[in-house]
């Protein structure tokens, strides 16, 4: 009795809830092509059965309404995501710049720029199935040291296509790449990738992505969490890597045999939690290059009255680090740190300006995080020291003798780099400065000293704004942003830097301002307005 009263209680329990299914989904439908009040009666029926109320009939009617009068047929999507694709996000930023820099030599002469400037970035990155990533970036511009476009340079770009023009625009592949994660511990990328070491602006531009492989580790013990990082980057293409002495192509030497040059990167460090607002970094990296590289073509002297002879870039010269200079031309000048290149009008690439011989560096980058009441603070350095710097400047000495009868001093103790700052920001804006944080009212401001000598660092890859990308100077730098909104940051950065040692050239070659060697005094002045997502 009791199993056969619970059975037809259960029917009448389920007949209930299934007549009122019928009627929601039957005044549904009837939204779809009858009026509203043809589904009056059904609604009517249900509510003096006892199985709706009279609100949620009419909350059911009201929902019909709505339906009928927003009856829009609804698309199936296009759009099609192999299902090898986890996760898909577009991220970015849109930038707008004024910028005063200026740059004097050691004569009183000086050079100054005031640009407004653009730039945009945008890619999308996400998760691949069986623990891979992607990711890929679209920029602005082909320097790798900058994404950055002046307004109106159509006017004095190649080719010309007067005012308002696109000329100097262009969109460019900042970041691709492919990552691999099988462990928590482990992951591993090859590409065109966002910078995998734990680094500082005073060794690596920021807007550099080197190009090759990166393994990265990492291993927790109690509050110290371990980290390795390695690095194969390829610095350049030396195809072809051998050519037969038959004279197939004319503008390579014949018998040339070289080797790819790779940037060869090793770091180990930890990031230990001294308690739950205090914790410190610190890392120590070791790089090294494989070779030097080619030019593809020779170095002529130009004879009187030609242009200066055109070379490639010379990462596999010597460096010598004493470039072209404004008051170089014709004959070299009458003070130290000039270049005594023919007819003085050579790019810093073809000045030996960018030389990668006799680098084998060591870095430690340390960051001490803590908190001052409810504001966030950061004390962090950056020390450097090549281990072949004495070889550096032998060769650069060497080197400046044999190929233009230049006499430099050797002076074999300019081999080190060294960065000290400080760091405020309310809450989490720390980083808000180079926006890998936002929120609306968020603010940070910092301040450095920094001391490059001539023969410590790769100059390819020092910061090209701080301070102009240059050895042999030393100065301060200070920022502070805003965080307008969410998504908008305002921001100030200035930098104030002078020669250290006045017998050396301000070794290195940037694209903004190539003809100044030495810098014997450098400003620096930025107004961001950066729109984030």
């Amino acid at each position: 009795m009791m199993n056969r009263r619970a059975k037809c209680i259960g029917v009448g329990q389920f007949g209930k809830w299934a007549i009122g299914g019928a009627g929601v989904l039957a005044s549904l439908a009837l939204a779809g092509g009858a009026s509203a009040q043809s589904s009056d009666p059904l609604l009517n029926a249900l509510i003096k059965k006892g199985i709706l109320t009279e609100d949620e009939a009419k909350s059911i009617k009201a929902e019909a309404d709505a339906a009928q009068s927003n009856n829009i047929p609804v698309i199936p999507s296009k759009w099609k995501i192999s299902d090898g694709i986890k996760s898909v996000e577009l991220f970015g930023d849109v930038r707008f710049r004024y910028e005063y820099r200026s740059a004097s030599d050691p004569s009183g002469g000086f050079l100054a720029m005031n640009r407004y400037r653009y730039a945009l970035r945008f890619g999308l990155r996400g998760d691949l199935a069986d623990d891979f990533n992607y990711g890929f970036r679209l920029e602005t511009a082909a320097n790798p040291r900058s994404p950055w476009v002046t307004f109106g340079s159509s006017t004095t770009g190649v080719p010309y296509q007067g005012p308002f023009g696109k000329s100097t625009a262009g969109v460019n592949v900042g970041e691709i790449y492919l990552g691999w994660h099988p462990e928590d511990w482990f992951d591993i990328t090859v590409g065109k990738m966002p910078q995998p070491l734990y680094t500082t602006s005073m060794v690596w531009d920021t807007d550099i992505n080197p190009e090759g492989l990166a393994e990265r580790f990492h291993y927790k013990v109690g509050e110290a969490n371990f980290f390795g990082n390695f690095g194969q980057f390829i610095y350049q293409d030396t195809d072809p890597t051998s050519l037969s002495a038959t004279g197939l192509v004319p503008s390579i030497p014949s018998g040339q045999g070289t080797r790819i040059p790779v940037l060869l990167a090793w770091q180990a460090g930890l990031v230990y939690q001294i308690e739950t607002n205090m914790s410190f970094k610190v890392a120590t990296t070791l790089y090294n290059y494989t070779s030097h590289g080619q030019n593809t073509a020779q170095r002529v002297p130009p004879l009187p009255g030609n242009p200066p002879a055109v070379v490639g870039p010379g990462f596999s010269d010597t460096f010598v680090g004493e470039g072209s200079s404004l008051n170089g031309a014709i004959t070299p000048a009458p003070y130290s740190g000039y270049s005594g290149y023919p007819n003085g009008q050579f790019s810093g690439f073809t000045t030996d300006q960018t030389g990668i011989n006799d680098l084998l560096i060591v870095d430690v980058p340390f960051e001490f995080n803590f908190k001052i009441s409810t504001l966030n603070a950061k004390i962090f350095s950056d020390i450097a020291e090549n281990l072949n710097g004495h070889e550096r400047a032998n060769a650069a000495v060497a080197a400046a003798a044999a190929q233009d009868g230049l006499t430099i001093p050797l002076h074999q103790n300019q081999d080190k780099a060294y960065q000290f700052g400080v760091a405020i920001g309310q809450h989490d804006g720390l980083g808000l400065v180079y926006g890998s944080t936002l929120k609306k009212g968020m603010w940070e401001a910092r301040a450095y000293w920094q001391h490059i000598e001539q023969y410590a660092l790769d100059p390819n890859l020092l910061d090209s704004d701080f301070f102009e990308g240059r050895g042999n100077l030393q100065g301060v730098y200070f920022a502070t942003a805003y965080g307008l909104s969410d998504n908008i940051i305002a921001t100030l950065r200035g930098g104030y830097a002078h020669r250290i040692d006045q017998q050396l050239g301000t070794g290195g070659s940037n694209q903004d301002m190539p003809w100044v060697n030495p810098i014997n005094r450098y400003e620096l002045m930025q107004v961001d307005l950066t729109y984030r997502f």
